[in-house]
């Protein structure tokens, strides 16, 4: 597939939107990408009522002789902190996978390159957890109320949309764009394999595949 003169073994049209819902909505953001994408309307408040939300605990952080500790909600099977004004809140695939079931569509876990391509292959946009511009990051672990943990960055956590690949990289779509952190950023952009894996891998190899409704 040749797109604006570059060859791409797979490149799925992805919408895009100016910016963010709130400030750290990225999750719901990056949903309502392939919503979009997928002709589903929704709003970002609609689709922030559509996943459970443990209000148990407001996230905070912990500098120990191990490293960084979160230590916050179950981001497993909910949405934890407050998106509007916390960089830790955030929530993870197996939790945003009911706001794409609850729109009636199919999803799948995915955490490797081979099921980023064959997913992209297919024509089905991946929902995925990395840094902000695949930047290096802080590991840090999340530690939940009933102390199951997950690995995952201190303070360049986001989500993003895997929408094509070639032997170069993936094409992602970021709705994030220009912020006072990187006023140049684009809302599609290449990131090479080794870069793209490395962020990836730092956010546990997070990723979802979500079907289109017509495939289904």
């Amino acid at each position: 597939i040749e797109v604006n003169g570059r060859v791409f073994d797979a490149y799925i049209p992805a919408a895009t939107k100016p910016g963010q819902f709130y400030q750290y909505s990225c999750e719901f953001d990056a949903a309502w990408v392939i919503l979009a994408t997928y002709g589903i309307s929704a709003t970002g408040d609609e689709l922030i009522s559509k996943i459970d939300h443990d209000r148990s605990i407001e996230p905070y952080i912990e500098e120990t002789d191990q490293g960084f500790i979160i230590r916050g909600g179950d981001i497993i099977n909910a949405y934890s902190g407050d998106y509007t004004k916390s960089f830790l809140a955030r929530s993870t695939a197996t939790a945003m996978r009911k706001v794409f079931e609850r729109y009636g569509l199919e999803t799948a876990l995915v955490g490797d390159r081979a099921g980023i391509e064959a997913a992209l292959r297919s024509g089905n946009l991946v929902w995925m957890k990395t840094t902000v511009d695949f930047n290096t990051w802080r590991p840090a672990t999340w530690i939940m109320p009933d102390g199951r943990t997950r690995q995952t960055v201190l303070g360049n956590d986001h989500a993003v949309v895997a929408m094509g690949f070639s032997e170069r990289g993936v094409v992602i779509r970021d709705v994030l764009g220009p912020t006072s952190t990187n006023r140049n950023r684009p809302y599609e952009y290449e990131v090479d394999w080794d870069t793209f894996m490395a962020a990836w891998g730092a956010q546990s190899f997070d990723g979802l595949v979500v079907t289109p409704p017509s495939e289904q």
